[in-house]
């Protein structure tokens, strides 16, 4: 069962874990479980996507409850009125906020991408963040004696193609567990040390406009087990600072 952090006749809001497809790719041929059949095998009814989450991440998944709902979501992701909070475990001591401005080319994929235009220009691509925490680890990886890393609030204002992930590749930062964009060798030393076997990146608050009842909806979802495990692990007091 998925857990479901809210429900009305119109919208299903769900706690996806991290390593579920929100539908079927011909990426990941070789699944069978996708997010919107097991919610819809959950509650008896179909299910619409209005946006997606990587695969690797976990956190706040919206779906509609009929076609006309879905259309008025998505509109509302389109005009980027929806507002969203990731959090992220990366490497490094990041500064204690910026706002990342750059552009990312689409990412395509050869096979189901063949017909799409392959010399897009770059599109725009903003993501703010701030520094909930940081720490060190007496544990060498590379050339250092120590390990340092930061929990980020991540802030996306424009949606592209794991932006979260390409965006603090770009800055030097890379998401602990990314094995797309991230440092193998930290992401080696997590799994050897601390058992992980997940990107550490949540989307864990959203905000938008209820389409029917035309009221602010906050949904927040958990930080998931195996995360909160890493950071009470490399001593971070994830209970003050993330509600």
């Amino acid at each position: 069962m998925l857990p479901i952090l809210y429900q009305d006749e119109y919208i299903i809001v769900i706690d996806k874990p991290s390593g579920l497809l929100v539908h079927r790719s011909m990426i990941d041929k070789h699944e069978t479980r996708f997010a919107l059949q097991l919610v819809r095998d959950q509650i008896g009814q179909y299910v619409y996507p209005v946006h997606r989450l990587d695969k690797p991440t976990s956190g706040v998944l919206v779906m509609a409850l009929s076609a006309e709902i879905a259309a008025k979501l998505t509109e509302q992701f389109s005009e980027k009125t929806i507002q969203k909070k990731y959090i992220a475990l990366v490497r490094g001591y990041t500064p204690e906020s910026d706002c990342i401005d750059y552009p990312l080319k689409e990412m395509l994929d050869k096979m189901t991408d063949k017909k799409a235009q392959q010399d897009k220009l770059a599109q725009p691509a903003v993501t703010e963040y701030k520094t909930l925490w940081q720490g060190e680890l007496p544990i060498a990886v590379g050339r250092y004696a120590t390990s340092r890393y930061s929990l980020l609030s991540l802030m996306p204002q424009t949606g592209r193609k794991h932006q979260l992930r390409r965006h603090m590749k770009h800055i030097f930062h890379p998401i602990v567990g990314d094995t797309t964009h991230g440092d193998g060798k930290h992401n080696t030393m997590f799994r050897e040390q601390f058992n992980l076997e997940r990107l550490l990146l949540v989307a864990k608050e959203m905000t938008f406009e209820h389409p029917v009842l035309l009221k602010k909806l906050t949904i927040k979802a958990s930080l998931s087990p195996e995360f909160t495990e890493i950071l009470t692990a490399i001593n971070c007091p994830v209970a003050d600072i993330i509600d």
